[in-house]
């Protein structure tokens, strides 16, 4: 068997680009290279595609050359531009290491829907449903699962701040890695929130606070044989929870902590795990996914959110996870690229 023709695809146009370069970076350092014969697809913040020789800092200024992947599936990989010619290199399975709007919303997915090519993680409707919170809430709820109570503001509706009870969290519905994002203590704080969050959203979730400590769950699987990581707990000093944000995050933030495992007793982790399972499924993930979770004082879990292509830096939570389980970030690709395959051929 020959190494299996891996596409890396990472970047992209969104809030969340540096993070993906960071991500990519980490797959190209523990990537098995006597498995996989890598091909790096970066997209700039302009939107250009591009094939490289990885993603290192200055991958951009390197030895690059136009590509995009083919639609038409007799082509079936991707279609390399050369001064008025193009050269085709097909592909195995592709990984898109993308985070945020279109990337982790099922644009993407599309994409390589259309291509044929098989890849890595959820598919479209998951991913879409996913990065909505306002879906992922509703029909999270209809398997019977706690969330967070909200309201949806969109561009024609608002709502009244006296019908609030604070504090409450003002977030755009569709981005990630806390972008946006306000804890609004009062009612005259909540104009300025709205404002905050739709510069990354037309559409605005307002979330009632949760008392309760932030815990996530790496899961990796298909269907009814999935497996979970080793659960985390976020620990603040102050504000909330927003590591991308950082200006160093390898270093460390500001505000928080992560204990790995969490430090929570036998019964609640056992919870967490099931019920991250559960929900896992109830959207029909596929893959991987971060299903984090509030674990209250009563022993409760009520859902905060769903990542369905989660950082993979070095700093990031997912790999943390699967690592404190036994399963460092090079046998996660195998699994997912295993998985993948598997599916497609199945």
């Amino acid at each position: 068997m020959g190494r299996l023709k891996l596409g890396i695809i990472f970047g992209g146009t969104g809030e969340e680009h540096p993070i993906s370069v960071k991500s990519a970076r980490e797959v190209a350092n523990t990537l098995d290279i006597e498995k996989y014969e890598p091909y790096y697809i970066g997209i700039t913040l302009n939107g250009e595609w591009k094939l490289c020789d990885g993603p290192s800092a200055d991958w951009e200024s390197g030895n690059c050359r136009p590509v995009i992947v083919s639609p038409d599936r007799s082509a079936h990989g991707l279609l390399v531009l050369d001064e008025g010619k193009y050269e085709t290199i097909a592909l195995d399975v592709v990984l898109p290491v993308l985070h945020g709007k279109f990337g982790e919303d099922g644009a993407m997915q599309g994409l390589l829907e259309l291509s044929g090519i098989p890849y890595v993680g959820c598919d479209v409707q998951s991913s879409a449903l996913c990065m909505d919170k306002s879906l992922t809430y509703t029909v999270v709820r209809s398997a019977g699962i706690a969330t967070p109570n909200f309201w949806i503001v969109t561009a024609d509706n608002d709502v009244d701040p006296d019908e609030l009870t604070y504090p409450v969290f003002v977030k755009p519905a569709r981005s990630g890695s806390s972008f946006g994002v306000s804890k609004v203590s009062s009612k005259e704080e909540l104009a300025a929130a709205l404002e905050t969050a739709r510069e990354f959203d037309s559409k605005v979730l307002i979330e009632e606070a949760v008392i309760g400590s932030e815990i996530g769950c790496s899961i990796l699987g298909n269907d009814g044989d999935l497996l979970a990581g080793e659960v985390d707990r976020v620990a603040l000093t102050h504000g909330f929870f927003k590591i991308h944000q950082e200006e160093s995050p390898e270093t460390g933030s500001e505000n928080s902590t992560f204990i790995v495992p969490a430090d929570i007793p036998a019964e609640s982790r056992t919870l967490v795990q099931e019920t991250a399972k559960v929900i896992y499924r109830t959207l029909g993930c596929r893959g991987l996914a971060r299903v984090d979770l509030f674990l209250k004082e009563d022993g409760s879990v009520v859902l905060n959110e769903v990542n369905t292509l989660p950082g993979l830096t070095s700093y990031s939570r997912y790999p943390r996870m699967m690592a404190a389980a036994g399963i460092p970030l090079g046998d996660v690709i195998d699994r997912l690229v295993t998985l993948t395959l598997a599916g497609r051929n199945g």
